[in-house]
C-alpha cells in the first residue's frame, strides 16, 4: 500500500470521526472513536511510555498499539514497511484493518471491526477478546488485501495483549506473517494426498504385473514392484517427517535377517548418486541374524546413515557397514573417515541442523534418531575424532522391553 492510499485512508478516518454518531451500526466490535483531540492524548502518552518505546525499537516482526477502540497510536518500523509508507502518522488513528487495506474494511459505514465480516476475522477476534478478557489472546487470521489494482492473500498470527497507561487502557499488537509458511503447508498436503494417489494405483497395477509374470521376466517385474513398495512407505515416511506427527506411524513386523537387510542396502546403493566414486564395504560377519521389525524403516535409518556417510567421504574412499549382535541386542554400524565439525557435534539429531556445511535440510540425522529410537524401540548413537572418522550406530534390542519393544527374537 503506497502513500497516496495512507493519505486517503487518514482524510476518511478524519471525515468519519467529525461525523461519528452513537447510532451508528456495527456487527461485531464497538463502532466508537475518539475525538482527534482525545486521540492525540492517547497517542502522546503511548509514545511518551518508556515500556512501549522499547518494545518498538527491540521486538522483531510486525508490532502496534492501540487503544481500546482499536485505533493505532504507534507502530514500528517493520509494521510501517508493511504498509509502504515512511510517515507513522499517516497510520495512526486507523484501525488495523483499514492501515493495512483488507478488502472488507469499508464492508460498514463505521469501518474495520464493524461488518458481518469481521465475526470471523482472527485479528478482530483477538482484539475484541483480549479487552473483554483483559488477558492476552492469540488468534490466526487470513485476510485479503488491496493496494491500488492489486489482490493478496495474507496469512497472520495475531497476539493482542493488554497494559495500560496514565490510566488507560490500551493493547499491544503482535503481529507475525506466516503466509510462505501456511502456503508451503498446504502445497504439502496436496503434494502428499496426490501422490499418495498416484502410487496406490502403482502398487496396485504392479501386483498385477506380478501375478502375471513369466519366468523370464519376474525378477524384473518383482523389482518394480518391491521399489513400488519402498516408494510408498518412503512416502509415508516422508510425509510423518515434514508434518504435524500428530498421526503415529504404523509398523509392519515382519521376520527378517540382517543378509536380508544387507541384499536390500547393496540394491539401494547400486544405483544411488550419493555412491558415485565411491565404495561401500558391506561386512559378512553376523548377516545370518535373525529378528523381527519394520523391514522398510530399518532400511530407511540404515539407508540415511550411509548417505550420510557417502556424502562425508572423499571420491576414491571407501565407508564400512556392518553388524554385531550380542545376547541382548543388535548392532548396524556405519563408518567414514571424516570427523564431523565441532561446531554441530553437540546437536547433531537437532531437526533443521545439518552436518552438510552448504547444503542439506537437516532432516537426515533427525530422521534417525525419530523412526530409530521412537518407532524401532532402538538406539542411535555416534562417536567422532580426527583420527578415527565417524561411525554411526543403530542398536535395536532382541528381547521384549516392559515398554512395548517393536523387536521380538525369533524362535
Amino acid at each position: 500500500m503506497g502513500t497516496s492510499r495512507c493519505q486517503t485512508k487518514r482524510r476518511e478516518f478524519c471525515a468519519l470521526i467529525s461525523e461519528f454518531k452513537p447510532s451508528m451500526k456495527t456487527y461485531f466490535a464497538s463502532a466508537e472513536r475518539l475525538t482527534r483531540e482525545m486521540l492525540q492524548r492517547d497517542i502522546d502518552s503511548a509514545v511518551a511510555n518508556p515500556v512501549i518505546d522499547g518494545l518498538l525499537n527491540t521486538v522483531s516482526g510486525l508490532v502496534a498499539v492501540l487503544n481500546e477502540h482499536r485505533q493505532i497510536l504507534a507502530v514500528n518500523d517493520a509494521f510501517l514497511s508493511m504498509l509502504g509508507i515512511d510517515n507513522a502518522e499517516l497510520a495512526l488513528g486507523l484501525r488495523p484493518g483499514e492501515a493495512i487495506g483488507c478488502i472488507h474494511h469499508d464492508a460498514n459505514e463505521s469501518g474495520c471491526g464493524t461488518s458481518r465480516y469481521c465475526a470471523t476475522c482472527g485479528a478482530a477476534i483477538a482484539i475484541v477478546s483480549c479487552l473483554a478478557r483483559n488477558e492476552a489472546v492469540e488468534r490466526t487470521c487470513a485476510i485479503e488485501v488491496a493496494s491500488d489494482t492489486i489482490r493478496r492473500d495474507l496469512f497472520l498470527r495475531v497476539r493482542a495483549c493488554p497494559m495500560t497507561v496514565q490510566g488507560s487502557r490500551m493493547i499491544l499488537l503482535f503481529i507475525q506473517d506466516i503466509t510462505h509458511r501456511q502456503q508451503w503447508e498446504a502445497l504439502g498436503r496436496v503434494f502428499f494426498h496426490d501422490i499418495g494417489n498416484i502410487i496406490h494405483s502403482l502398487l496396485g497395477y504392479s501386483e498385477i504385473l506380478a501375478k502375471r509374470a513369466t519366468h523370464e521376466n519376474r525378477p524384473e517385474i518383482q523389482h518394480i514392484h518391491r521399489l513400488a513398495v519402498r516408494l510408498a512407505r518412503e512416502v509415508q515416511m516422508q510425509k510423518h517427517l515434514t508434518q504435524t506427527m500428530e498421526e503415529g506411524y504404523q509398523l509392519v513386523l515382519t521376520p527378517i535377517t540382517a543378509e536380508q537387510i544387507f541384499k536390500e542396502l547393496e540394491a539401494v546403493f547400486s544405483s544411488h548418486p550419493a555412491a558415485g566414486q565411491r565404495a561401500i564395504d558391506f561386512s559378512d560377519q553376523n548377516r545370518q541374524v535373525r529378528f523381527k521389525s519394520d523391514f522398510f524403516l530399518l532400511t530407511r535409518v540404515l539407508t540415511n546413515m550411509i548417505v550420510n556417510a557417502l556424502e562425508a567421504t572423499d571420491k576414491g574412499e571407501t565407508i564400512k557397514v556392518w553388524v554385531d549382535s550380542d545376547d541382548r541386542s543388535l548392532s548396524f554400524f556405519v563408518w567414514n573417515h571424516r570427523a564431523i565439525d565441532k561446531s554441530v557435534v553437540d546437536r547433531i539429531f537437532q531437526r533443521n541442523v545439518s552436518t552438510k556445511a552448504d547444503s542439506g535440510r537437516g532432516l537426515g540425522t533427525y530422521s534417525m534418531k525419530l523412526f530409530g529410537e521412537k518407532y524401532l524401540n532402538g538406539k542411535i548413537d555416534f562417536s567422532t575424532s580426527l583420527g578415527k572418522g565417524t561411525t554411526f550406530s543403530l542398536r535395536i534390542p532382541l528381547k521384549p522391553s516392559g515398554r512395548g519393544s517393536n523387536i521380538l527374537p525369533i524362535k
